[in-house]
Parts: C-alpha cells; sequence; structure tokens
C-alpha cells in the first residue's frame, strides 16, 4: 500500500529574539552581519514553562483544525524530539492522551535531530505499507534555545523553538517516495550537551575551548560548526546521486529541492557545489531560524500555501548524530 502526505501543520511561539536585540547583546555582531552570515532576523523562543510535548500538542490541534481532520482515525503517533520533557517518560503517549486519541493508537518517541523528518516518514510509510497503520501523526518538537549558554552568540543567532504535525495517510497530496538514509557514529561530539544524563548527571560548570579556540560549555549546547560543515559537504551530494539513482530519475526531473535549513551560507553553498537551479531550491528561515527536526516540514508548509509543491519535490536532512536522510515525495 502507498503512503502519501495528506496534510502539514506547524506551531511557533509568541516569544520572538530578534537579530537587533542580539547585536545589542554582542555589539561586535550587527543585525545586517547575522543576516548576511545566518540570513535569519528572527528566531522564536519557547516560553520558560513550554515543552517540546507543549509544543507538539499545540501543531497536532493546529493540524487537526486547519484540515478538518477527524482525530479518531489516527492510528499511530510518531514523535521526533531531542529535548524531553523528563527522563524516563514517553512522550507521544501523553500526547495520545492530551489530544483525546483512541487508546488503540500506537505511539513511541525516538531522538533524531536535523535528518529526523525524513526518518519519521520512513517508518510511517513503512507502517502504512505493511498494514500496520492507516493515518499515523508524525510530529516534532525542539527546544533547542533552553539549552544555549547566554553568552554563545554563534548559537543564538542560529537556533530557534517550533513544532510541527504531519498525517501520513493511504491518500494525500504527496506521495512519499524512496529512501536514502545514514549515519555515522564517529562524529558524535560535534553537537551535544555533555552533562545531565547518565554519562555525566552532575552539572560539570566546565568551560573549555575546540580546536579553533570555540567557547565550549559543558552544561549546554555544543555544536563544532566547521566539522558539521565539512561533514555536510561530503554526505549531501553522494546521498542525493543515491537517491535519484533509487528513483531513476536525474537532478532535471527535480521540480524542487527542500534542504534542512541550518542557515543561509551553508545550504547556498550546498546548491553552489550541486549546480542546483536557485529557482527550485526552497528557503524558509529568515523569520524562523533553525528549527532542527522542524525545518523541512515548515518549509513544505509554506511551499505549499505559495502553490510551490508540484512534481518530484527532494527533502534533505542532515546533521546531529551525524545524520542523514532523503525521500522525494511525488506531489500532485
Amino acid at each position: 500500500m502507498k503512503a502519501y502526505i495528506q496534510a502539514i501543520s506547524y506551531y511557533l511561539p509568541e516569544k520572538v529574539l530578534t537579530s537587533e536585540a542580539i547585536a545589542q547583546k554582542f555589539p561586535e555582531w550587527t543585525a545586517e552581519k547575522i543576516a548576511s552570515k545566518v540570513g535569519i532576523s528572527e528566531r522564536h523562543i519557547s516560553a520558560e514553562d513550554e515543552t517540546a510535548s507543549d509544543m507538539a500538542v499545540k501543531a497536532a490541534e493546529k493540524l487537526f483544525a486547519e484540515n478538518n481532520i477527524d482525530k479518531s482515525k489516527v492510528d499511530f503517533v510518531l514523535l521526533c524530539t531531542q529535548s524531553p520533557d523528563y527522563f524516563f517518560f514517553f512522550f507521544s503517549c501523553i500526547i495520545q492522551h492530551r489530544l483525546g486519541l483512541p487508546t488503540s493508537c500506537g505511539a513511541f518517541d525516538f531522538n533524531l535531530g536535523c535528518s529526523g523528518y525524513e526518518y519519521g516518514l520512513a517508518v510511517a510509510k513503512g507502517f502504512i505499507a505493511g498494514g500496520i497503520a492507516k493515518n499515523v501523526l508524525l510530529l516534532t518538537a525542539e527546544t533547542y534555545t533552553k539549552y544555549i549558554h547566554p553568552e554563545d552568540k554563534g548559537n543564538q543567532t542560529i537556533f530557534g523553538d517550533a513544532a510541527t504535525a504531519t498525517l501520513i495517510s493511504t491518500e494525500g497530496f504527496a506521495e512519499i517516495g524512496e529512501f536514502e538514509l545514514g549515519t555515522d557514529g564517529s562524529g558524535a561530539d560535534t553537537l551535544m550537551v555533555k552533562s545531565g544524563a547518565s554519562r555525566n548527571p552532575q552539572t560539570m560548570n566546565s568551560v573549555g575551548e575546540d580546536e579553533v579556540g570555540n567557547p565550549i560549555w559543558s552544561d549546554n549546547l555544543y555544536m563544532n560548526g566547521g566539522a558539521i560543515f565539512n561533514f555536510t559537504s561530503d554526505a549531501v551530494p553522494v546521498m542525493v546521486e543515491n537517491l535519484l539513482k533509487k528513483e531513476q530519475l536525474s537532478e532535471e526531473d527535480v521540480d524542487l529541492w527542500v534542504f534542512h535549513q541550518a542557515n543561509k551560507y551553508m545550504i547556498n553553498y550546498l546548491r553552489k557545489m550541486m549546480m542546483i537551479d536557485k529557482d527550485k531550491f526552497y528557503i524558509f528561515m529568515e523569520k524562523v531560524g533553525n528549527t532542527v527536526s522542524n525545518t523541512i516540514p515548515i518549509a513544505l508548509c509554506e511551499a505549499q500555501k505559495e502553490g510551490r509543491l508540484k512534481g518530484n519535490v527532494l527533502l534533505a536532512g542532515f546533521g546531529v548524530g551525524l545524520s542523514w536522510g532523503a525521500t522525494i515525495i511525488k506531489c500532485k
């Protein structure tokens, strides 16, 4: 049985952090410099008492309301997040309860970052193809900003919080095609928070430096941007080439390219290196930032509003793990 994307919605927290506000705190970086470097002018910040599961519920409620979806038909919930409310706790289960979904509905969480949406689509497609489910609610939700050190100007310029909801079903506007997935755990330490879990359960209160002199706060989010950039430059072209071979398509057959919205410099570098037509390359990050696993579904939602989801749309996620994933959705 074929699997389709039926509908997508997303939720953004109310609070907004502007580049002007960041520039006031770090005068050496002007708002214009931030815009030219990362292509982001605003990021949404989750409220102090707002968690990933709270935002996922709000995204799902928007999905049901905006698309007139009968939630009683949902028979599986998948939640992708790296920002858990608690340890030893399955958020998809509490989301099932808060949304009032049937108790016959299956549910589980999975921990992935910037490739999480593609992996979620792959799992949902497998459930539908195998007859396990007919209507899968795929949720992504991240509150990365809660883990960024107040003096970390680099990550503050990039990341924003968000949640998305996608219904994958036996019918819809976009058929989900083949997948190309990959993992390289040798780069696991390029994006992480070192303390707080079982390896280092207590706060470490230490500050170090990486190989280029960037500070590393043990108890906050660390990202080695250079290493991730190099990984992306190597992995993404090969991933795309392999996917197109599976689909028996050429680059010219792709009508729209939607990459993980990491930052403007990185994805434009990839576009130029891969010689992708600028008019076919979709970017939506200026007013939301890098929202991790949310970037691609948010971009798809906006592209659909603009009437740009037609023909073969290639989705490519890459980042923390190191992990990468791509698929082609065939839009009607």
